[in-house]
């Protein structure tokens, strides 16, 4: 039997997947980053129980960007730089309007 992941869709509903997700969230925030991000790592050891009931997963960045998500200041600087000069433009890169 294979694991089931719990991942949020563009719809903002949560849905089981057998494929993990490629970004987590914060959905108190409405930021996705890298499952490594040392800003969330640091949060889930800061505030063990409680950072872990506003974590989601995304497949992919266009699903956690049409969720209305934005990308996560440290571990994707670049793509938040992006993103904080045009959200629209940086969104339709991916086919969101």
């Amino acid at each position: 039997m294979s694991k089931i992941y719990k991942l949020m869709g563009a719809d903002r509903k949560i849905y089981e997947s057998e494929t993990p997700g490629q970004y987590g969230g914060n959905k108190k925030l409405k930021i996705y980053g890298r499952l490594d991000c040392p800003s969330a790592l640091s949060a889930i050891r800061r505030f063990p129980g409680s950072y872990e009931k506003s974590r989601v997963f995304f497949a992919d960045e266009k699903i956690a960007l049409a969720a209305g998500f934005r990308p996560c200041g440290r571990c994707l600087r670049e793509k938040y730089k992006q993103y904080k000069a045009d959200p629209e433009k940086y969104k339709s890169q991916f086919g969101i309007e």
